[in-house]
């Protein structure tokens, strides 16, 4: 048979769910004006940086239209020069009245005309120049490009339905889990003592384990599945979790220090509930009552009715009864089992 020592170490108290892997933002790359894709600066999949140019849409009708727009606004503001003076010259005369009230109204009124056609024409240069910029389509921010939906050669419309691109921040990233709602007075209690930790474990041959932290309590419950949402948010750096990806999450809400556990198969239930077969230093087998908790990893926590360092029987119960002598004989190769 098997046994093993009870051991005092410390627990952490843990929600279990699936989550599910959603990028930190996301981006649908559209054009804000309408013209032919000349160039695409970047492959499919790969990462771009905030700033980085994606596309160039021909500049040369935006450049011609600047050109036209500042022209305007060369022949306006000489105009507005030129109405501007018969205004002050109109004035003066009105003064000294040699001019007429009528000359100088119709005066003052070119005046303000003109004034007004070179902020309309300011406002065409201004809208001009941004047409030219928005020519080049640049990076909103870190991340990695999806598909390529348009082409070099293809013509693209302002605020198309349909994204050129699609990038996705990775880094970070979060995670989206959801756990009962009977969970969530104590989750809201543990946030408000601590930072809480999320671990995330990978499916597959390695299942590596990602560490995060909780940053998300979503502001109700979902009344059809009776579960709250919550979210981890992991810095990713090493780009193991992957949008859309399924990940086993663990949310540690709370660490008990100093708690006995043992493993799992040492738990025996009978009609008055849970006992355990212990050791004695006679040497021989007897019946425990103990009043379990949490099972995690294996181990059960032990709430009353052991001591670390005592001895359990872990498999072969069904060959013992109370007061049976056992004999050890050797151990194997876990620090707390051994043989007998």
């Amino acid at each position: 048979m098997l046994v093993a020592k009870a051991q005092r170490k410390t627990v952490a108290t843990t929600l279990k769910a699936i989550g599910t892997v959603e990028a930190y933002s996301t981006v649908d790359v559209k054009a804000q004006v309408t013209g032919e894709v000349v160039a695409v600066h970047f492959k499919e999949g790969e990462e771009v940086r905030k700033g980085d140019v994606l596309f160039t849409i021909d500049p040369r009708p935006f450049e011609a239209a600047l050109q036209q727009a500042e022209a305007n606004l060369a022949k306006d503001h000489a105009l507005e020069l030129q109405s501007t003076a018969d205004e002050r010259r109109y004035s003066a005369l009105l003064k000294e009245r040699v001019g007429s009230q009528q000359q100088y109204d119709v005066a003052h009124a070119t005046a303000e005309s003109a004034r007004a056609s070179v902020a309309a024409d300011q406002a065409a240069v201004q809208t001009a120049r941004l047409n030219l910029e928005y020519a080049t389509i640049t990076s909103p921010i870190d991340g990695r490009v999806g598909n390529l939906l348009l082409h070099a050669g293809n013509i693209v419309k302002a605020d198309d339905t349909t994204a050129m691109v699609v990038i996705n921040q990775i880094h970070p990233i979060y995670v989206d889990f959801s756990v009962p709602e009977q969970s969530l007075p104590e989750v809201q209690r543990y946030m408000q003592e601590q930072k809480l930790e999320v671990d995330v474990t990978i499916p597959g041959p390695q299942r590596n384990t990602e560490h995060g932290a909780l940053s998300f309590v979503d502001n109700s419950v979902n009344s059809q599945t009776g579960t709250i949402e919550l979210k981890g948010v992991f810095a990713n750096q090493d780009g193991r979790l992957w949008p859309g990806q399924f990940v086993d999450a663990t949310l540690t809400l709370n660490e008990r220090p100093d708690t006995i556990t043992v493993p799992s198969e040492a738990i025996q239930t009978g009609v008055d509930g849970s006992y355990v077969f212990v050791i004695d230093g006679d040497m021989k087998a007897g019946i425990r009552p103990v009043v379990i908790g949490d099972t995690a990893q294996g181990e059960t926590v032990i709430e009353h009715g052991l001591s670390a360092g005592e001895t359990v029987v872990t498999d072969g119960q069904l060959r013992l009864i109370p007061g049976a002598p056992v004999t050890i004989k050797s151990r194997v190769g876990t620090t707390n089992g051994f043989t007998s």
